[in-house]
């Protein structure tokens, strides 16, 4: 009999010893992440039994409670290696070791755009995220407002906690803004064009909607400072798609231009207000390094290559835009068929 015993306190040892200290999840994946709000250790081991990151709810619990879990963990995303041992696991959370999440920013338009971006990286509710964007009184501490504060986003790839508070979300972008400017003379480069840096992400906000093309992006650039320079409207027809907030539009007619945005530059002179897009620091760059030229205006080729004609007057503007007009009615007319 006690030899049963012995046996049966020896298997216990080496359970306990193998979900302890060996492994104890059994997804099939080499990661698992989960989220941890609130809820408390009984909601939390219910979430990691359903993900097949821990065997057993009770061994957990009992763990979680001797280790003290609950005082210690905060909300927050968590990463778990598929060896990772029970005890491990009690550490980690204990420990508070959550996972870094990606924030992959290239061009949004809006602040509505941005603000669901910023939701599905982070804890944030793209509501709460929203009430930052659009309040001066939240924005004052970094330097912006409401019309700027897309500036502050230079589209890159930044790696932050999951539970990322809001203002420190911004304090980041703040911080990144001010090392972006810094390198490359960059500040020294707007202020040689006359534009502050604010004015030049603006205006590479246009440029990058205007084509995708970088040998045209920089000559359109340097329209548009002509343009700037001789107090000409910009007349850029990605400023009217973003003051109707409609970017479906493939044609700008006539009607559209007497919206009263202050972003339609057709109407107001200058720059608009603010950015309409994130453009890439690629993009920065171009406008900064645009090369000096007599162009004032362009338009794009009737092949729809997506490349643009550039003329110093406008009799040759005239005449390549009626070209590109023509072979649009035309195309207009087949799709209609």
């Amino acid at each position: 009999m006690k030899k049963w015993i012995l046996l049966a306190l020896l298997v216990l040892v080496l359970y306990s010893s193998y979900t302890l200290f060996i492994k104890v999840t059994h997804f099939s994946a080499e990661k698992a992440s989960f989220q941890y709000k609130t809820g408390g250790l009984d909601a939390l081991a219910d979430s990691l039994s359903a993900k097949k990151i821990i065997r057993d709810k009770t061994s957990f619990l009992v763990l979680a409670k001797l280790f003290n879990v609950e005082d210690k963990i905060k909300p927050g995303k968590f990463l778990i290696d598929k060896k990772t041992s029970l005890l491990n696991l009690i550490r980690i959370l204990r420990n508070n070791q959550q996972a870094r999440v990606k924030f992959i920013l290239n061009k949004v338009r809006t602040k509505a755009d941005l603000a669901q971006l910023v939701a599905s990286t982070f804890s944030i509710d793209s509501t709460e995220c929203m009430q930052y964007l659009t309040s001066n009184d939240s924005l004052a501490s970094f330097g912006t407002d409401t019309t700027q504060v897309l500036s502050l986003f230079i589209p890159n790839t930044y790696e932050f906690y999951w539970s990322t508070p809001m203002s420190k979300l911004l304090q980041k972008m703040k911080t990144e803004e001010g090392i972006f400017w810094s390198k490359n003379n960059r500040l020294a480069k707007a202020e040689s064009i006359g534009l502050s840096k604010n004015e030049v992400y603006t205006l590479a906000s246009i440029v990058e909607e205007e084509t995708n093309y970088d040998s045209d992006k920089t000559i359109i650039a340097s329209v548009y400072q002509n343009r700037l320079k001789k107090k000409m409207p910009l007349q850029a027809c990605p400023t009217i798609k973003y003051a109707m907030q409609d970017f479906t539009l493939t044609r700008i007619y006539e009607k559209y231009l007497t919206n009263p945005s202050p972003y339609n530059t057709y109407k107001k002179a200058g720059l608009p207000p603010g950015p309409i897009c994130t453009p890439a620091p690629k993009t920065i760059d171009l406008v900064l390094n645009a090369p000096s030229t007599n162009y004032f205006y362009f338009v794009a080729k009737a092949d729809f290559s997506g490349y643009h004609h550039f003329s110093a007057t406008y009799e040759e503007h005239s005449k390549f835009a009626k070209e590109y007009q023509h072979k649009l009615d035309e195309y207009q007319a087949r799709k209609n068929k």
